[in-house]
This record gives C-alpha cells, structure tokens and sequence, in this order.
C-alpha cells in the first residue's frame, strides 16, 4: 500500500505557533487552520451540488463546491444530532465511544478531537450546538457560545459572522493555529415562520425570543416533496417551511466563509461543511435509510484538493472525519479510533476498503431505544432492526409537525399511504433495498428471491463488521430469525439506556461561556 510520508511534524515555537507542516515535499511555513461548518438536520439533496431541485437554494454552499471537492458517498454513522457529533469528536462508532443517546461520554480517558489539537498547540472554538458538540463537559475550549445565546438562536448569519470574526482575529493574536466548529441550528425543528416556531417564541423553549426573519420565504408551489413522503397540502406547505430554514442556513455558511477571508486566512485553511443527519421528516432523521444519513460533504483546501471535483468511488463517513484532521495537520492519531484517514482522497489519490459504509441507531432525544444497524455501498443498502416486533410503536420529533399528521389522516382513504404509516411505525427486522434504481428505499427487497445472494454479501458483511466492532447487537443479529433472542437483546438495551440517563441526569448543563 501507498505510504505517505508527506508530512512531517515539528515543534517550532512550543505552544505559541504550534505546528510546521512539510506538504507535498515544500515547506508550509504556516500550519494548518480547520474550519468545521455544520448544518442541524439538513437532507444531502437538499443543496443545489447536490441534485436540489429548487433554483438557487443555497447558492454559497455551491460555491464553496465549486472552489473544492464534493463526496457523493458521504454519510454520517448514525442519524442523531448528539451521538453523531459524538462521533466526529472521537472517531469511533456509538456503540465504543459511550455517546449512542444524548448524553456525554462515560469514558474520561477518550481521546476526542478539540483535546488533541488542543495539545497539539491549537486554538479551539465552539459556536452552537454547543451541549450536544462537545464530548465531554470538561474540555476547556477557547470559545464555546451556545446559539440560544449570542448566536441569535443558532439562527442569525451575522451573529455567526461577528462570533466567527472575533475567535479568528483572537486566535491570530495569540499566535495559534486554529480549530473551529461552527454549528448552525437551521434547518432543525422548527422550521421558519411555522405554527412550531411561533409556539417555540410563545412557550418556555424560546421564552419570548425571536428567530432573525428569513430574506426568502419559499411557497409550497416553489418547493418538491421527496419521493419518500406522500405529496400532501399539509406536507408540501411544511417542506416550503424547511427550504426557508435551508435557505437562512445557506446564508449562515456564507457569512462564516466572510468572516475567514476578512481575517486573512482562508488561503490555509482546511475548511468541511456537512450535516449531522436528513431532515426531520419520517423516514430521514433518527433512521438507517439513504435520506436518513447521507450528508453534503464539501470539501475546500486551497493548494491541496482540486477545485471543481467530485468523489462518487468511495464510501466516507463520520467516523473518519478526526483521523483526517490529524492526519492533514501531522499529529499522530490515538490507537482508540475506529474510523480511518481519507486523506489520500483529499490529494486525488485512491484509497482501498471504502467499499462499504457502516451506520447505525441507538435512541431517539426522548432516550428511547430502537436499535438499528445498517451496512450500504452506494448501491445496495440492507438494514437489521431488532427492535421491530410488529407490535412496538416507532416515536421521534418528525411526528409532531404537520407532515406526519397528514399521512396519518390520509391513511384511512389512500391505502398506499397507510401502508407507508405503518411501515414507519412498526418496521420490519429486515430490509434490503437497490439504492441506485431505489434511492428513497420504496421497494424491500428482503425476500426476492432475485436478491438473495446480494442480500447474503451485505449479510455477511455487517456481521464481520460488527465483529470487528465489538458490537453488542452481534448475537442478536445472528439470531434475528428468533424473536425471543430479539427481546431479549432489546430489554438489555432499554436497561442499559435507562443507566445512560440517570447518568446524563447527573451532570450539569454547560452554560453559554466565553474564555477569550
């Protein structure tokens, strides 16, 4: 195998200028900066670079697009706003890193990401999205600014704008290079000028705090309904709804790349946009399916990864994402990780054992369990849910606005929609679907005989997979024809979840604080 020895890693001026950085055989006499931009619930293709089908949606994440490289086989490892920034922060799966729910690790000793360049002489921020971002209560960032607070409610472009100016010139002054992890709410629940949103302002979940007006309201003749969800009145006027959140988001990103090329140093700075899951809708968010968790990852990093590129070849995934950065960086990577760099495909070249991406579901916000485990190659997708009983209902926060309400009232009329509510609902243990001809997973496939032997190649697949990862659901996959070892293995889960909270209960809510 290709080994890169490209970059070398000095101490220079120990803890004042962190880190020199020899690239590509030249020297870089400055080290490298990360920008990391995230967007809260926004579906892959729901960015005009990647298929929207709406006219100027996000027009500067097309242009960041543009100046980098797009992966069309990115995805998040699990589709959950906490446990998936869990694992970004750590590089290792849920199920190893002690974050599957809402909660911090229960692991002290964990390596994480903002720690490790924190060591290695970086400046760490942290803008929104702050409680569910950071691994651990006990990291000492610079900055950290959770969006209720000075962020405008993670929701206003020019808040994030003067956060991101100010961290930037203050991490310059120091003489540091710098980690940034800029979060956006938009588009999460609730969306722009909804009836969700107006009681936000009116309860105690904003007290009477206003979200900045977003300059584009789209109208539900603008918007499209995915295939995956039924086209109703109702569904369509709280997908335009969405689009007006994915729209102030586009407008967040921009005013976060103003404020990197105001403070002189975009031209070395590796920046990353992705989302942390699909959209709050069934069928996305909180699920294994395509729209549950692929994301719009973009990639720019002047000098290094062409312009104007895409990567459909290979399967990238949240949980690669700290090996990346210390590997681009030059800082050595802990043992712990689970996830691998995917720095060669930064610099053009290709990279073995991307074939498959391996994601997963533990617990929705409510802390309950619905255990799912999924294996995908950009063609074919096969999902394990233990937890489907047939019986068991499916709960998460896309149910409580207008589109599932909706579906559930034109059930009782339309039997394809009522087919696609319990589907929802109740789920089946096993389902294998053609993601290339069958991207939002309409047609199960799990017992055509025609795919039989597909369906055994991802079988066999996740279950080496799960091997390797010390999976606790291993058994009852290998036993998932039996519906007693199921229950077991899921009463197992809903006590070990019920451990997690009252552990989450005992630690105290980080404050909106500033260090800087």
């Amino acid at each position: 195998m290709k080994k890169f020895w490209r970059r070398i890693t000095v101490n220079a001026l120990a803890g004042l200028t962190g880190l020199f950085l020899l690239s590509c055989g030249k020297t870089d006499k400055k080290p490298l900066n990360i920008l990391l931009i995230t967007a809260d619930d926004l579906n892959y293709n729901s960015v005009g670079a990647f298929g929207s089908k709406i006219d100027d949606i996000t027009p500067n994440l097309d242009r960041l697009a543009s100046q980098g490289k797009v992966f069309n086989d990115a995805h998040v490892t699990i589709a959950v706003c906490q446990p998936s920034r869990g694992v970004l922060m750590t590089g290792k799966y849920p199920h190893r890193n002690g974050i599957p729910g809402f909660h911090k690790t229960n692991i002290p000793d964990l390596p994480t990401l903002p720690e490790e360049l924190q060591k290695g002489g970086y400046a760490i921020g942290l803008l929104g999205k702050m409680h569910h971002s950071s691994p651990k209560s006990d990291i000492q960032w610079d900055v950290q600014l959770d969006g209720f607070g000075s962020l405008g409610l993670g929701r206003d472009p020019e808040r994030y704008y003067e956060e991101c100016l100010t961290f930037l010139n203050k991490s310059k002054e120091a003489g540091k290079p710098f980690f940034l992890m800029a979060n956006s709410h938009d588009p999460h629940r609730p969306f722009a000028l909804s009836d969700q949103e107006q009681w936000a302002i009116n309860g105690k979940y904003w007290n009477g705090k206003v979200p900045r007006k977003p300059s584009r309201v789209y109208k539900p003749e603008e918007v499209n309904v995915p295939d995956f969800l039924p086209d109703l009145q109702q569904v369509r006027l709280e997908m335009a709804e969405y689009y007006t959140s994915v729209h102030r988001l586009d407008e967040t990103v921009g005013r976060i790349l103003d404020a990197l090329e105001e403070s002189g140093m975009a031209d070395n700075t590796l920046v990353m946009f992705l989302s942390d899951n699909g959209m709050a809708f069934p069928f996305a968010k909180t699920n294994c399916y395509l729209n549950s968790t692929r994301t719009p990852w973009i990639v720019r990093w002047p000098g290094v990864v062409k312009a104007g590129t895409s990567d459909s070849d290979h399967g990238i995934s949240g949980v690669d994402y700290m090996a990346t950065v210390l590997d681009a960086v030059g800082l050595p990577e802990p043992s712990s990780m689970d996830g691998h760099s995917f720095l060669p495909l930064l610099e053009g070249d290709k990279q073995e054992g991307r074939e498959f991406v391996y994601t997963q579901f533990n617990e929705t916000s409510a802390r309950r369990r619905f255990t799912m485990r999924c294996v995908q190659d950009g063609n074919f997708g096969y999902i394990f849910s233990p937890w489907s009983d047939g019986k068991l209902a499916f709960k998460n926060e896309s149910q409580h606005g207008r589109t599932f309400k909706a579906m559930r009232a034109a059930a009782d009329s339309l039997p394809e929609v009522a087919t696609r509510v319990k589907l929802f609902e109740n789920r089946v243990v096993e389902e294998f679907y053609d993601l290339k001809n069958d991207p939002d997973a309409l047609k199960n496939l799990a017992n055509d005989p025609l795919y039989k032997q597909e369906k055994e190649r991802f079988e066999k697949a996740l279950e080496k997979w799960m091997v390797e990862m010390e999976d606790p659901a291993l058994e009852a996959f290998r036993k998932r024809n039996d519906p007693e070892a199921l229950k077991a293995f899921m009463d197992q889960e809903n006590k070990d979840a019920k451990e997690l909270s009252k552990m989450a209960k005992g630690h105290e809510r980080m404050e909106e604080t500033r260090r800087w």
